[in-house]
């Protein structure tokens, strides 16, 4: 079994790591109404996608 013969620096570790930092998520702004949402996904205050009405939620 391989077993390493000198430590790895602290420099080593955090850039072997670098890919791994959580990412910023970014959010767009309905056409519609203006709230802000997740790109490629329904708008959750007015239910539309693209401009067209995609849920019938009841009130």
């Amino acid at each position: 079994m391989g077993v390493p013969k000198k430590r790895k620096s602290h420099t080593r570790k955090t850039k072997r790591r670098s890919h791994l930092a959580l990412k910023k998520t970014s959010v767009t702004t309905c056409p519609d109404c203006g709230e802000p949402t997740l790109p490629h996904r329904v708008c959750p205050s007015c239910n539309r996608y693209k401009g067209k009405r995609v849920l019938n939620i009841e009130d």
